[in-house]
Parts: structure tokens; sequence; C-alpha cells
């Protein structure tokens, strides 16, 4: 696939679209050694390409880790509220998106990209692509209701959610596994067998795990191991 010069540029964090352009037609940017200074020229990205005299480092796709804090909202853009994208501090956040979604009051692991057929198969229900949340909950859950959460319950939606793994840890706190995305759906499925959600937290999603040095409000990419698993995730 090729992709215009100055589309590359600010892919990669040489600036801003208008700004890479003025780059390459005051001459500071090479391809291949070459002099080119007009910001259409298609690349491929497997050019040695450097502007302002620094190698560029170009990848097609980002693959970014974040531990979503409380009190941010997952979305692109928001006129009042702080967004994900915000928190990445540093980034060319073009074209990068949240991979489904954490509410505004729930934190933890959320991958964020612009790989849209990666994200589009992680959150598609035929892949069935496992999130573990850990949840505090009002009052201690009883065996029954822990069995009712690993069959399916109804949250009033035209079907019942999908069996889900729920256990409690050594500090009495529920982990509970899914393998959808619908809209408040844990906090639904902790009501429909009498409970409620004081706490929310996503600790992995698929073979990503939240790390636990990766403190609130923190990012990083990808591996290549990581991105690598996730696609493993999704080829099943």
């Amino acid at each position: 696939m090729m992709i215009r010069l100055d589309k590359l540029l600010a892919d990669a964090g040489a600036g801003t679209r208008s700004q890479v352009k003025e780059y390459i037609r005051k001459g500071l940017v090479t391809i291949d050694g070459q002099l080119c200074k007009k910001p259409e020229q298609k690349v491929s990205g497997q050019e040695q390409i450097c502007c302002q005299g620094q190698a560029v480092d170009y990848a097609r796709y980002r693959y970014y880790m974040l531990h979503k804090p409380q009190g941010v909202i997952t979305a692109t853009e928001d006129m009042r509220e702080r967004t994900v994208l915000d928190l990445l501090n540093g980034v060319n956040t073009t074209d990068i998106s949240p991979v489904g979604r954490l509410d505004k009051d729930t934190e933890g692991l959320l991958l964020l990209t612009n790989d849209g057929e990666l994200a589009h198969r992680l959150l598609s229900p035929k892949y069935h692509v496992d999130k573990c949340y850990l949840v505090r909950t009002a009052r201690p859950m009883e065996a029954k209701a822990l069995e009712a959460l690993e069959q399916g319950v109804d949250i009033g939606d035209e079907k019942p959610t999908l069996p889900a793994r729920a256990q409690m840890n050594a500090q009495g706190e529920l982990l509970l596994t899914i393998r959808e995305g619908r809209y408040h759906q844990i906090k639904r499925m902790l009501r429909a067998v009498g409970n409620e959600v004081l706490y929310l937290k996503r600790l992995s999603f698929g073979s990503l795990t939240l790390p636990e040095d990766l403190e609130a409000g923190a990012f990083r990419p990808l591996t290549a191991e990581e991105q690598e698993k996730l696609r493993h995730d999704i080829s099943r």
C-alpha cells in the first residue's frame, strides 16, 4: 500500500501535516538519500526516509496499551470531558481509536490502535475474545449468584448473556470473565443476580494482561510479541 509522504511523516510523529509539508518544501526530507520536495510523493514506508537529518521510524499500524483511570471517557474527542486520547502524550493520535469502551467510572486495560480490521475482529462475537474484570460488589457474592453468572443471565436484552467465568479471589472480590461487550454489561449482570457494582477494573483483554507496574493514566506501545498474540486470539 502506497501512502503520501506528508501523511507518512505526520503519522510517524515528525510533525503536524502542515509542518511536515513545510519541511519537505524546504528540502529537509530525503528518500533513500535523494532530496524530495513533493509532499504528495507516494512511498511504501519501506524506504529509508530522513526528516531534518533524523531517520523516520514508520509503522503503518500502531498499538498502545493504556491503563485507563476513572473519570476519563472512552472517546476520541469531547468538548467537555477528558478522553483516553488526551492521555497519549507525545503520540500522534491521527486515526487512533480505542478498541471497545470502558465506562467513565471503570478503570483498567484499554487497547488503542489504528488497525481497524484487528479492532473489529477483537470485538466481534464470532471470535469470543475473553475480557476479565475485577469487581467489588455491594454485598458478598453467593454461590447461586456465581452459578447464574456462569450459565448466563437475563439483562433485559433480546437474549441472555453468554456463559461467563465467575470466581472469588482471596480478598473476596469477584473475578468475572465475559466474551461480549454489551452496554453496561457487567453492571447489568450483577443487578440481575441481586447485587451491585461498587468498583470495576478490567484486568485483561484476550492475551493482553494489565501489568502491575503500569499506573493509572500511563500507557506504552505493545511489543511485537503482544501484537502477534492478539492476532492469534482472532485466528482460532
